[in-house]
C-alpha cells in the first residue's frame, strides 16, 4: 500500500488512500489530527488524512512512499490516542516485484495478446500481455493486484478478451523510468534480479 506526503506541495499532511470515491459523495470525520474519509452513500472507507504529520512521523521522503510496519505502528498509536477504533489491517506486501515468465501461450481470442504464467516467488500468476517482446524465460517487473501505477491507474483482477489476468507485466515507460524507450515492449531485467524481490523505482 502506498501513502503520500509532500509538505511543500500540499502541507504537512500524510495521505493514506484506500480507494477512490465520487468527489461530491465524500464524508469527512475528524478525530484530532486524523480525518477519516468515507463514501456518504454506503459508508465504505476511502482513506485517511493525518494533519501535522511531522509531529508524529520522521518523514524524509517526498511524494509516494510504501507504507511499512515501522510507519504503521505510530499511525496505530495516533488512532488509539484519538479514540479512532478502526482496525488498520493493510496489506503491506510489495506490489511491484520481479517475476519470471515460465510459459507463454497464444491468446485464443486475440492475435496480439499472449497468456503468460509468471512466477513471482510466492505464487504463480496468469497474466495476459500485449507486448511484442514478451517471451518465456524472461525476468520482468510485475505490478500485482493492488498496485498503483505512476499514471494513477490501479491494478485489478481483469478478463482480457475472455481470459482471466491477475496483475500486469510492466514496460519501462509505464513505470515512468528515466530514458524509457518509446517503442512498445515490456522491461526485460538482467538475470541478476531475484524472483519475488521488490522492484524499487
Amino acid at each position: 500500500m502506498d501513502v503520500f506526503y509532500n509538505k511543500q506541495g500540499i502541507g504537512d499532511v500524510l495521505i493514506l488512500p484506500i480507494k477512490e470515491g465520487e468527489r461530491n459523495e465524500v464524508k469527512h470525520e475528524a478525530y484530532g489530527d486524523v480525518v477519516k474519509i468515507t463514501d456518504r452513500r454506503d459508508g465504505s472507507l476511502l482513506g485517511y488524512n493525518i494533519f501535522n504529520a511531522s509531529q508524529y512521523f520522521d518523514i524524509e521522503e517526498k511524494g509516494k512512499m510504501r507504507l511499512t510496519e515501522e510507519m504503521l505502528s505510530p499511525i496505530k498509536d495516533l488512532f488509539s490516542k484519538n479514540q479512532l477504533d478502526d482496525v488498520l489491517d493493510f496489506d503491506l506486501t510489495p506490489k511491484f516485484v520481479v517475476g519470471y515468465v515460465k510459459e507463454k501461450d497464444a491468446h485464443e481470442n486475440a492475435d496480439k495478446l499472449s497468456v503468460c504464467q509468471v512466477d513471482v516467488g510466492d505464487e504463480m500468476l496468469q497474466i495476459v500481455c500485449g507486448a511484442p517482446n514478451i517471451d518465456a524465460g524472461q525476468k520482468v517487473v510485475v505490478a500485482k493486484v493492488g498496485a498503483t501505477m505512476p499514471s494513477g491507474m490501479k491494478i485489478k483482477d481483469a478478463k482480457l478478451r475472455g481470459v482471466p489476468s491477475t496483475g500486469m507485466i510492466c514496460s519501462a515507460k509505464e513505470l515512468n523510468l528515466p530514458d524509457a524507450p518509446q517503442e512498445k515492449g515490456i522491461l526485460v531485467l538482467e538475470d541478476s534480479y531475484e524472483v519475488g524481490q521488490p522492484f524499487e523505482f
